[in-house]
């Protein structure tokens, strides 16, 4: 169901044929090693922006080529389809680098968005806190005027990429007694004085990917690495946000098609009391409903990034693919897992790496229960 749709031209087929070889032969036959050493090497980093794999919306005048939206989500598309949620090149090129793009000066588009495409610098953006998740409002991390620096103090945690990260994107608060209207986006390019690193943590799934806390104990950071407007930060990233949510949305179907595929291939196969598992009605019935099931996610998916490229998709909107497209995977990995059975339970197997994989998509990104405030307060 991936290929073949109306919204892509043969352009973007190519680029997803020439984006799922890549990650078969660079990133798949290493994954459980890279799930043992409890990261990704910054050297397939590099492979893939030489690939061109990172950041193809942005401009040729900073490095990239110029894509738009449906590059990224063909990428995106093919990065759910490789069955591992580890290699989190999301939140280096949909989040990180779209917020340079969108609200840097052209002397930080110039310093930091070529280095960004070729894999060179690795992208975070430090929002949340032990005290402060979703909320933005009530986060502590300060950052405090002197001169022509900013002092930052504060502690961020479960900031993925925060081992691999060059350019880290910190919410901090520049006027705290503003409350949310005293929110501002600082880079910090590390290494850096004063800042930290502390373990990577250790998660049920995404077992590549790099998760830490981050420490700023009165790091200086130049003026003029203030990204947009001072104070302007919370409704910054509120207008990036629909945009970064279409795209876990997307990550998140392209998985639930992955698990599906890989289910009807291991059930034509695995004999039950003689005959193939996919002969057996309860079977047949349970793989057509998510059949059924992933026909409507693939429409409502397209139907909404047709929207975002014309501008005209909401927030609310973009709050209900994640939703839907997140609560599907789970239900999904759950379902094709059960028609594993045994041998779905083995962490070896791709189903199990994809079932404790998928469970963070209900959270990160805003958790299922914040989606439907925001679908609530449109009724």
């Amino acid at each position: 169901m991936m290929e073949d749709r109306a919204i892509y031209g043969p352009e973007y087929e190519e680029l997803r044929r020439s984006t799922r070889k890549f990650f078969e032969q660079e990133l798949l036959p290493n994954i459980d090693q890279w799930e043992t050493d409890g990261i990704i090497p910054k050297e397939l980093w590099l492979k893939a922006g030489a690939m061109g794999l990172l950041c193809p919306t942005v401009s040729e005048e900073y490095g990239g080529f110029g894509g738009d939206f449906l590059h990224l989500s063909v990428i995106d598309e093919e990065l759910g389809y490789t069955g591992q949620a580890s290699f989190t090149i999301q939140t280096h090129t949909d989040i990180v680098a779209a917020y340079v793009e969108a609200l840097g000066t052209e002397e930080q588009k110039r310093r930091w968005l070529p280095r960004m495409v070729k894999g060179e610098l690795i992208g975070a953006v430090a929002m949340t806190e032990p005290q402060a998740g979703s909320d933005l409002k009530a986060i502590a991390t300060t950052a405090r005027r002197d001169g022509d620096h900013f002092v930052i103090k504060g502690q961020k945690t479960y900031i993925t990429n925060g081992i691999n990260a060059d350019l880290i994107i910190v919410v901090c608060k520049t006027a705290p007694e503003l409350g949310r209207k005293g929110v501002s986006l600082i880079v910090i390019e590390a290494p850096a004085e004063g800042f930290e690193r502390g373990k990577r943590l250790k998660k049920m799934g995404m077992k590549a990917s790099d998760t830490a806390e981050l420490f700023f104990d009165d790091v200086r950071v130049p003026v003029e690495n203030l990204l947009g407007t001072e104070n302007a930060g919370f409704k910054q990233v509120m207008h990036e946000i629909p945009k970064e949510r279409l795209s876990i949305a997307t990550i998140a179907m392209a998985a639930s098609q992955k698990a599906f595929d890989m289910t009807v291939a291991y059930v034509k196969d695995r004999e039950v009391f003689g005959k193939p598992l996919v002969e057996f009605q309860n079977t047949q019935f349970k793989l057509a409903e998510l059949k059924t099931q992933l026909q409507v996610g693939w429409a409502h998916l397209d139907w909404c990034i047709a929207r975002h490229l014309k501008g005209e998709l909401t927030s609310d909107e973009a709050a209900a693919a994640k939703l839907f497209n997140t609560e599907l995977q789970c239900r999904m990995v759950d379902e094709c897992l059960q028609l594993h059975g045994g041998w779905g339970y083995m962490a070896e197997t791709p189903i199990a790496r994809m079932y404790t994989d998928a469970r963070v998509r209900r959270i990160a990104g805003g958790s299922s229960e914040i989606m439907k405030t925001l679908i609530a307060r449109t009724l």
